[in-house]
């Protein structure tokens, strides 16, 4: 019985052995001296291996179906040929050499160029030299080469799968689409619900940063400028991203009625979605509407009814009223990243024929809800009469903290009627660009408190709680640009007099700053700051038993700038020569 069951077992290997095993044997050579590559390639796939036992895989017949065909022409193909319509050295797949080229080469630098490698069976481009012949000469042939991989394509029912497909370039006819079909949204109709599903579950939280507002059609649309400068009306809007950009729109001015993007109608028609795919919508409501004339006047409109465009035409005169100039969006938004409310402000104009093309702004500001935005002390440079922006390093490396209040962040000692400075304890006043300062108190003190504690009762008095140690070169200069800041230079000077204790008595702030830019605007630019503070010896006690602390600050503002000098292009130089014979005979 063991005989008969090894028998079959063997039988059974075979079967299992002979598909893979009839891949690797190579096929018999074939001429293919006078074919072109795909006739040669057809002809040697029709070649198989020899028959017997293992020639069938498993028994039965061969899988219908076509063999894949040569894509690519391996005769035509070469890696080398790098100069056009030049012979490259060694490159023996190059058109442009000659025998006589070949007779001079070394070597094939690409011996063997085949196409894809996937194939159970391709064609083969082989060069090599034969330096036995005189003169030496190039031997070229189509050979087929076998893959040994079980995993090799041995019948193709997908032509397409076999070259790239050409893509669909986007227009201003296709791009919603591509636009879909790029977020998650495929054509087919069974997979679209539950692909929608996903997506919308995955942005049904709020909107994210740079993802575009949705609107109850579509998105809600930014015009931008082409590379041009022309107006594109395409582009969609991003969450959280501010933009203000200006392009140019070229129109025809006794058609400007029609035109969509001169009507107000255009920008606030639509509604943006609280959320990714939420059922709430936000209406666009319009803020203030600023009509412009032809000699720049401003008037601020109440109401919308009807401010559509005309086109008025007396005589020579052409002109087209109540067209949109400029359109800015304010988009009020929460935590969660879900809009609540969306404003719009338009600025209309009159247009004649002699200011066509027209030029537009659009504008779109996010405004998170329940804040007020951070006032700044000049835009950039400081304003006179704001006060300065300061604050302090934790740590190195770390940004600039500031407090709250920003009457706060760099203060002095506040003069009162009383001049006690135990009274004002805590009452100061800040540091005012352009304002020069002086304060002070006394501080009354009892004969039995030692120097050193006095001493730093009068520091706390001058310095406050937190005396900042950095102050912003410009009125809106960002607390995470550290290394624009300016320090504070902190110096201490004493008195002559060599006493066992002195006492702080004075601090002095000098501010020095410069004017910034261009001479027609220039902006005023804080450089250096100083605080000095002057000890004096400790008083002694009067006939009462009493100290008394004269206290004073002093804050000075120096104009460094260099006086402005007036810059004049330097004289072009004539440099002319005159032909070597130009007073022949005479030289």
């Amino acid at each position: 019985m063991w005989p008969v069951v090894l028998q079959q077992l063997v039988l059974v290997l075979v079967g299992c052995w002979a598909p893979v095993n009839t891949q690797t044997w190579a096929s018999p050579a074939v001429t293919t001296e006078d074919l072109n590559p795909t006739e040669a390639a057809l002809a040697t796939l029709r070649v198989s291996p020899s028959s017997g036992p293992l020639a069938t895989p498993r028994g039965t017949e061969p899988s219908a179906g076509p063999r894949p065909t040569p894509v690519t022409d391996v005769a035509a193909l070469c890696v080398c040929d790098l100069s056009p319509a030049q012979c490259d050295v060694n490159c023996c797949c190059d058109p442009d050499c000659s025998p006589v080229d070949f007779s001079i080469f070394s070597g094939c630098s690409v011996p063997l160029v085949t196409g894809d490698r996937q194939f159970c069976s391709q064609i083969a481009a082989t060069y090599s030299m034969n330096f036995t012949a005189d003169p030496p000469e190039r031997v070229f042939q189509l050979v087929t080469k076998i893959n040994p991989s079980i995993f090799c394509i041995h019948i193709t029912n997908n032509k397409p799968a076999l070259s790239f497909i050409s893509p669909e370039v986007p227009d201003e006819n296709n791009f919603d689409k591509l636009v879909e079909v790029s977020a998650g949204f495929p054509s087919d109709a069974q997979s679209d619900v539950s692909s929608t599903t996903k997506f919308k579950s995955l942005h049904s939280s709020g909107y994210e940063y740079g993802v575009p507002l949705q609107t109850s059609d579509s998105f809600l649309r930014l015009p931008s400028p082409l590379p041009s400068s022309l107006c594109t009306d395409g582009n969609p809007a991003a969450f959280l991203v501010n933009q203000a950009v200006k392009c140019t729109r070229r129109i025809n001015l006794e058609q400007c009625e029609e035109i969509k993007a001169l009507q107000i109608a255009s920008y606030n028609s639509s509604e943006i979605l609280k959320v990714p795919y939420s059922k709430i919508k936000v209406p666009i409501t319009v803020e203030s509407i600023i009509v412009q004339s032809l000699n720049q006047t401003l008037i601020r409109l109440e109401g919308t009814h009807g401010l559509q465009p005309a086109f008025v035409s007396a005589g020579s005169l052409q002109i087209c009223t109540n067209v949109v100039l400029g359109v800015k969006y304010r988009l009020t938004y929460t935590d969660a990243g879900e809009v609540t409310k969306a404003a719009l402000s338009v600025l209309l104009g009159t247009v004649s024929s002699g200011g066509v093309p027209i030029q537009q702004k659009f504008e779109i500001e996010f405004i998170q809800q329940n804040t007020k935005p951070v006032p700044l002390s000049g835009n950039p440079g400081y304003v006179v009469g704001l006060p300065l922006v300061a604050g302090f390093q934790p740590q190195k490396g770390s940004g600039i903290i500031q407090t709250t209040d920003r009457h706060g962040q760099l203060t002095i000692l506040r003069s009162t009627a009383e001049q006690d400075c135990l009274a004002i304890d805590g009452i100061r006043t800040p540091v005012l660009f352009g304002y020069n300062l002086h304060s002070g108190c006394k501080l009354r003190l009892s004969s039995t408190v030692p120097c050193q504690l006095a001493g730093q009762k009068v520091m706390s008095l001058l310095k406050g709680q937190g005396f900042p140690d950095y102050v912003a070169p410009f009125g809106n200069s960002r607390a995470q640009d550290v290394l624009d800041w300016v320090p504070i230079h902190f110096l201490t000077q004493s008195s002559n007099m060599q006493d066992s204790c002195q006492v702080p008595v004075a601090l002095v702030i000098q501010v020095k700053w410069t004017k910034y830019g261009s001479s027609v605007n220039p902006q005023a630019k804080i450089v250096n700051v100083t605080a000095n503070f002057i000890s004096a010896s400790f008083p002694r006690a009067n006939s009462g038993n009493e100290r008394t602390i004269l206290i004073s600050t002093a804050v000075s503002f120096v104009d460094v700038s260099a006086p402005a000098e007036a810059g004049f292009r330097a004289r072009p130089t004539i440099n002319a020569r005159l032909p070597f014979n130009f007073f022949f005979p005479f030289s």
